[in-house]
């Protein structure tokens, strides 16, 4: 059941809809409320594009060439995942921690918490991303790191949900760069489409080869998704009637991760092409760097 809250009008950051508003009609008035619900969906997909994920494409394009691209076609199972828990947060109101608690009880309830929680707090990948993003620019980590964590929680505590959603889209508006980036790194489309549809390793499978597909799959479908976009639909006060709206969003955000990932991978392939970096990853900013020779 929903609280007070959870109860009212539709705060979006492209959009507002008042409590019992009608939502049907037209195209266009279809195209307000699909801009209005849109974020849950798109915010988690892109997100999980993060510093861990861009490392990862990246090491794949680098070591692999456009040999692991057909690891990528994994939008099946994250609209799957994520649809789910968008038609359990609308229906029931509450949170995907709760859901487990009510239904296998408190131990796993408390287990899947905790387990989240420990996961999370080790995984310092975003920190190092923003300390290796900032040293190309000749920032010191300890000056990089601290500002950017202090703004994250800034932006977590204004309180407003529409504030906090206005500066996600803001971050996933920087990311656009990315498309620019790509379509100026020479893409080799017959590669990219023969990768996609034709499973292969470039030069044979190996433990190492292995472990970075299973850091693929991992780093595009994991668990923190289905907790934070179920949470995410009760905060934004997203209800059954607005389900469709949502499975849409969500699958659009689906759709733009596996593409970023693949923009990613092949422009890491660019830039290591034809000298001794193909092979012999050592990080996202030894790529940037990488990157940078071709403008020279």
């Amino acid at each position: 059941m929903l609280d007070e809250a959870h109860l009212g009008d539709i705060e979006g950051a492209l959009g507002h809809i008042k409590l019992g508003e009608e939502v049907g009609g037209g195209v266009k008035r279809k195209l307000i409320t699909f801009l209005a619900i849109m974020g849950p969906g798109l915010i988690v997909m892109v997100g999980d594009n993060d510093a861990g994920g861009v490392s990862t494409y990246a090491q794949a394009g680098q070591n692999y060439g456009y040999s692991l691209l057909w690891t990528l076609l994994l939008i099946p199972v994250l609209i799957v995942n994520q649809e789910m828990v968008v038609r359990l947060g609308a229906v029931t109101g509450v949170g995907h921690a709760r859901l487990i608690n009510e239904r296998f009880g408190k131990f796993w309830g408390w287990f899947s918490v905790g387990d989240l929680f420990i996961l999370n707090f080790l995984t310092v990948t975003e920190f190092i991303g923003v300390s290796l993003a900032l040293q190309y620019f000749h920032v010191s980590p300890y000056i990089s790191v601290p500002i950017a964590a202090a703004v994250l929680i800034g932006i977590t505590m204004t309180g407003s949900f529409r504030r906090w959603e206005q500066s996600l889209f803001a971050f996933i508006a920087v990311s656009l760069i990315l498309v620019p980036l790509f379509f100026t790194s020479s893409p080799n489309w017959g590669q990219i489409g023969y990768h996609f549809v034709v499973p292969g390793i470039q030069g044979g499978a190996n433990s190492t080869a292995v472990l970075l597909i299973i850091a693929i799959v991992g780093t595009t479908v994991a668990p923190w998704q289905l907790f934070f976009q179920q949470s995410n639909v009760i905060d934004k006060r997203i209800t059954p009637r607005f389900i469709p709206y949502e499975r849409a969003d969500t699958t659009q955000g689906a759709f733009i991760v596996v593409i970023s990932g693949a923009m990613i991978l092949s422009v890491a392939v660019f830039a290591v092409a034809g000298t001794h970096l193909a092979g012999n990853f050592t990080d996202a900013l030894g790529v940037a760097h990488a990157l940078e020779m071709h403008g020279k």
